[in-house]
């Protein structure tokens, strides 16, 4: 009898179904991307990592919303990312603009690799101590974007690899170094989805739905773009600030 009553007050173990669902989907989104990439067939690899980000975006607010976070699905998420915004958008630049440049190509794909994995490592590291507002080095999904929004968008407009190979190499490599560096990038985690917003904002909204779904390759391609450098933007105004408040310090 006192056996079956410990036994019953040993927690289950297992895994929590629906948010590890959204991470399997994005670590199958990122797979197919580089079969995809593989095989020549580098648009439906481009929009197979943006179908990763949305997922991998759904899957932490799913946990939070359902109270079902656990270590293992940090991890697990984790794992996935490395797989999407790591391996498949270094593979799928490589493919079709680095190959064409020999060592340089393939070093450049690797640089990028490596940078995500570093840029992931620091994240699980500092996960209870780093400001929530900012997100240290460019998140992996948003450099994954820019390097597959130029694959897409030279597929789109008929753009051979052979053509994109310097701005390939410039992109690339861009977006691993700053995933590493220690630019600030604004997360938009403060942003209260149950509480009230202004009418603007909603207006904002429907009008960056309305541009990507006019030209989604161009639009996702400038605007993830324009958030990999506002980290350099954000970080000089924030040096900028605190020098001129020592500045106002010393003064009195």
């Amino acid at each position: 009898m006192t056996d079956l009553i410990e036994e019953k007050k040993k927690p289950r173990r297992g895994i929590y179904l629906l948010p590890n669902l959204f991470t399997t989907g994005c670590l199958f989104s990122g797979f197919y991307a580089i079969v995809n990439a593989m095989a020549g067939n580098f648009e439906n690899a481009a929009v197979a990592v943006f179908v990763a980000m949305i997922l991998d975006g759904l899957d932490g607010r799913v946990a939070r919303l359902t109270n079902t976070s656990t270590e293992f699905g940090v991890q697990y998420d984790s794992l996935a990312d490395m797989v999407s915004f790591g391996l498949a958008p270094s593979l799928i630049i490589y493919e079709i603009a680095l190959q064409h440049l020999g060592n340089l190509g393939w070093l450049a794909a690797f640089v990028y690799t490596a940078g995500a994995a570093l840029r992931l490592a620091r994240f699980n590291t500092q996960v209870g101590t780093a400001d929530k507002r900012f997100f240290q080095g460019l998140p992996s999904p948003a450099a994954a974007a820019v390097v597959v929004g130029l694959v897409w968008l030279s597929v789109e407009y008929k753009i051979p690899g052979e053509d994109i190979k310097w701005v390939a190499l410039f992109i690339t490599l861009m977006a691993g170094l700053v995933m590493v560096s220690n630019f600030r990038y604004y997360s938009f985690k403060q942003i209260d989805l149950k509480g009230k917003i202004p009418f603007v904002t909603v207006l904002i909204v429907v009008m960056i739905f309305v541009l990507v779904s006019l030209d989604p390759p161009q639009t996702l391609f400038v605007g993830f773009l324009i958030y990999m450098f506002s980290g350099l933007v954000i970080t000089i105004w924030g040096i900028r600030q605190k020098r001129q408040q020592r500045k106002s310090e010393s003064g009195q």
